[in-house]
This record gives structure tokens, C-alpha cells and sequence, in this order.
């Protein structure tokens, strides 16, 4: 991490996602929404976020924005830092919670969880990564895909760290009880 940019405790929100017969979200493990988790400053690029999260061992990263449709993995967890911009974000399906996202925010999805971006102002930019460079695949729970998915998100390993704070976050207290569904 450069000098000029910090990684701070913000505000943390946990939400646990049930399976709603269409997505199956996951019951055990919660989704994490770190508010203000990254203080960026002016000239900091969008890499500054992969970084960090590629210290604590996320890998596999990208730069783009957030797909307008539903959308879970089942072979990954994965990250997501808010650059610049705002978004709202859908979590755990139609019936889901909504999340407004601004730059600094990072959302941690459990292997399993719908999300899909409602809006998003037009210089909205978010980094993503999977613990250790897990390969993602793609589901928008589809008919048939929900049997294979659950096999898959119960032998998703967790991760050995925190994407922000590494041995010090709240990821490894809150998902200590193992994954799957």
C-alpha cells in the first residue's frame, strides 16, 4: 500500500441470504458489505483496490462494472471495491436486499448469492477478485443448473484472509463456521 492511500475499519454490514427456490444464495455463510473500507485519494487508480486485495491472497482481478441481471458463482467467492462512481446492487435475487455503493465500499459475496446492479451513475467502476484466484463460473438459476450449483458452492474452500484486512477482518470471524449450504 502506498503512503498516501489507507485502509480503514468502516462500517460493516452482515446479511445472511437464504436460498429463494430460484437462486441458493447462501444460507451459512453471510454476505459482507464494508462501507468506506478503502480511503482513496484523488489521483489513486482503480489497480490501488486490486492490490490490496491481492496482499491478502485475491487474486483473478478485473476491472469493469456490474452485470444488469441476475447472476451468482458457484465456484468462487468473490470481491468487489467500489472506485468511483454509485450503485444500487441487488443481493440474493429479485426478492433480495438493495445496497447503495459509492467509491471506497467493498462487498464481499459468498460463493452461491445472486447479484445484479440496478443502477449505477455513468462513471461507476468496481474491481473484483477471488480468494487465492479462484475460477468463477456463471449462473442466472436457470433450469438446471441448480443441482450441479450446490454441489459446486459446498466445496468452495474459504478463504485464508480477508480481502481488506487480511488476518485482522471480520471476514475470518463471520464465516468461521465453514462453507457450503
Amino acid at each position: 500500500m502506498n503512503e498516501k492511500s489507507e485502509v480503514i475499519h468502516g462500517h460493516v454490514v452482515r446479511q445472511i441470504l437464504e436460498d429463494d427456490g430460484l437462486f441458493p444464495n447462501n444460507p451459512v455463510l453471510p454476505l459482507l458489505v464494508y462501507k468506506g473500507a478503502v480511503f482513496l485519494h484523488p489521483d489513486d487508480e482503480a489497480e490501488h483496490i486490486l492490490d490490496i486485495f491481492a496482499r491478502n491472497g485475491w487474486t483473478n482481478g478485473w476491472k469493469n462494472g456490474i452485470y444488469d441481471y441476475h447472476h451468482y458463482h458457484s465456484t468462487a467467492h468473490e470481491v468487489l471495491g467500489i472506485f468511483c462512481g454509485t450503485a444500487d446492487v441487488q443481493l440474493g435475487g429479485p426478492d433480495g436486499v438493495c445496497v447503495e455503493l459509492s467509491r471506497g465500499d467493498v462487498v464481499i459475496i459468498p460463493a452461491g448469492v445472486a447479484h445484479k446492479r440496478l443502477k449505477a451513475s455513468d462513471d461507476f467502476l468496481c474491481v473484483g477478485a477471488y480468494p487465492e484466484g479462484q475460477s468463477y463460473d456463471m449462473n442466472e438459476g436457470r433450469e438446471g443448473e441448480r443441482e450441479r450449483a450446490i454441489a459446486n458452492i459446498e466445496r468452495v474452500p474459504l478463504p485464508v484472509l480477508d480481502p481488506v484486512f487480511g488476518k485482522d477482518g471480520p471476514l475470518l470471524s463471520d464465516w468461521i463456521k465453514g462453507p457450503g449450504i
